[in-house]
């Protein structure tokens, strides 16, 4: 971490292992801004931007336990925007090209999830048009911003390939219209109030601020370069919202997501409070999308009901164990637990993009290169 921190690559990070229910490594290094050499404190906060879709899939997970919906379900039955649903030929999501045509079957609850429901995206057809329809609007609260969405031709039949998506972004709202709650009450009174996740937010309040990182972007010559200021000043500060997003959105800190992480690991439950039973967290760590390339996380990997899944660790080239479970976030941040090794692990800072580094995947090779027993 520290290379990385010496190289101005990134500002700085925190790191966290646990293991069989103990923290056995934390560690803050660097600065929170860089600028103003503010020190990495222990109980940073963090855009954990995609980090936010897993704790979203279990809020859906949990509705369904209760019986509220089953997985196999049309999307339309809660959400009628998407009744009439066509597809382009051409996976292009303005529909300006090519003919469009009927889906062959309904996009089913599971396939949000899984981001197999075909829904458009900013990585592949007409992404400017895509940009242009999906970018948030001051009025835009979920309810709008999923009919908008709705709107949007599908870049493939559902079921039949894996497209990174706002998927989540409808989970959330089904989260919604299931219990009658919005989003962010959802995810506050049921997950991260029970779990003791007091910093894991859509939005900051002043007293919050300080503790936020500064966010950056790569230069020409790859160190780091300013793009979003630290505490009060950034764009994240901004009181209450309208718009809370399933896919994306939270503030967090490494500790959080710990306890987050540590209920899953442990079947659905931390410290005497249980929001899913071992059953249903068995089910979304299988992996349900098959043989179909997951052109994102890549080979010897499959999707579970929110979380990519490794499902064979000599193809991925990863020291993950077969049935870990991972997710990570735009600004560099990711987080996974490993049954097989009663393990998590995190690592957190904050770069976008990301992909000219591989300090995400040192960590995890440092990670298990420490296991001897």
């Amino acid at each position: 971490m520290q290379r990385y921190i010496d190289a101005g690559q990134v500002p700085g990070t925190i790191t966290a292992i646990m293991r069989r229910g103990r923290l056995v490594h934390f560690e803050a290094r660097g600065w929170l801004d860089a600028e103003a050499r503010v020190p990495m404190p222990e109980d940073a906060l963090f855009r954990i931007a995609s980090m936010t879709k897993p704790i979203t899939s279990v809020a859906l997970m949990m509705l369904w336990e209760e019986g509220r919906f089953q997985l196999n379900d049309p999307v339309s039955r809660f959400l009628p925007e998407f009744s009439e649903m066509r597809v382009s030929t051409t996976a292009d999501a303005s529909g300006q090209t090519g003919d469009l045509v009927a889906t062959e079957r309904p996009i089913r609850v599971r396939d949000l999830l899984l981001h197999t429901a075909g829904l458009a995206n900013s990585y592949i057809g007409n992404i400017g048009h895509y940009q242009e329809v999906m970018t948030a609007r001051p009025e835009d609260d979920l309810e709008t911003y999923i009919e908008r969405l709705a709107g949007l031709p599908l870049n493939y039949q559902p079921g039949t390939a894996w497209q990174y998506s706002a998927a989540t972004d409808v989970v959330g709202r089904l989260v919604e219209v299931l219990s009658g709650m919005p989003l962010d009450r959802f995810l506050a009174e049921r997950i991260h109030e029970p779990l003791g996740m007091t910093d894991t937010l859509f939005y900051l309040e002043a007293d919050r601020a300080p503790r936020l990182g500064a966010q950056y972007r790569p230069g020409d010559d790859g160190r780091i370069v300013l793009d979003d200021p630290a505490g009060a000043a950034s764009r994240w500060v901004t009181g209450p919202k309208r718009l809370f997003r399933g896919a994306g959105g939270l503030v967090s800190t490494t500790q959080d997501y710990l306890r987050f992480q540590q209920m899953m690991l442990n079947g659905g439950e931390l410290d005497g409070v249980r929001l899913l039973a071992p059953s249903t967290v068995s089910l979304i760590l299988e992996n349900h999308t098959g043989d179909l390339p997951l052109w994102l996380a890549g080979p010897g990997m499959g999707f579970g009901l929110g979380y990519a899944v490794v499902t064979d660790r000599g193809a991925a080239a990863t020291p993950l164990s077969n049935g870990a479970a991972y997710w990570g976030g735009a600004y560099c941040t990711l987080s996974w637990f490993d049954p097989e090794q009663e393990l998590i692990g995190i690592v957190m800072t904050q770069v976008r993009p990301y992909t000219h580094l591989n300090i995400r995947q040192d960590f995890q090779v440092l990670t298990y290169q420490a296991i001897v027993e």
